[in-house]
């Protein structure tokens, strides 16, 4: 059992599981409806996407130093105690069941989700 980390809109894998959607906003011009059938999520947990003013900083971080303040500021944000909370439980989770974590971004190493990959991985989540 695992979390797999993805890429929303990305076609799924056969052994991936429910598809969690940690982004500020649903995908523009799809319906609600086609949200899962077009491979973005089956759940909505905009909890573990960062704020509206950090995703901002971080489509404008052009160098390492302001990607490494990006981090900083999303692992803030992260240790609040409801998303806290949260990466607890899909790191517990992932001992009994394959699901999986994403966001839109083409390159992980500039999307928060390898920020939240690390943050599982801290927790003993089984990540992919």
């Amino acid at each position: 059992m695992t979390i797999h980390i993805v890429q929303l809109g990305s076609p799924r894998r056969p052994d991936e599981g429910l598809r969690l959607g940690t982004v500020r906003r649903p995908p523009r011009g799809v319906p609600k409806t086609e949200f899962a059938s077009r491979d973005f999520y089956d759940v909505w947990q905009p909890l573990l996407s960062p704020s509206a003013d950090l995703v901002a900083e971080a489509k404008t971080a052009q160098d390492a130093k302001a990607w490494e303040h990006f981090k900083r500021k999303f692992k803030s944000e992260m240790n609040q105690p409801a998303a806290s909370q949260m990466l607890d439980l899909l790191a517990a989770l992932s001992h009994q069941t394959s699901f999986a974590v994403g966001c839109y971004c083409e390159d992980e190493a500039h999307c928060h989700r390898s920020v939240l990959r690390e943050l599982l991985q801290v927790r003993g989540a089984q990540v992919l």
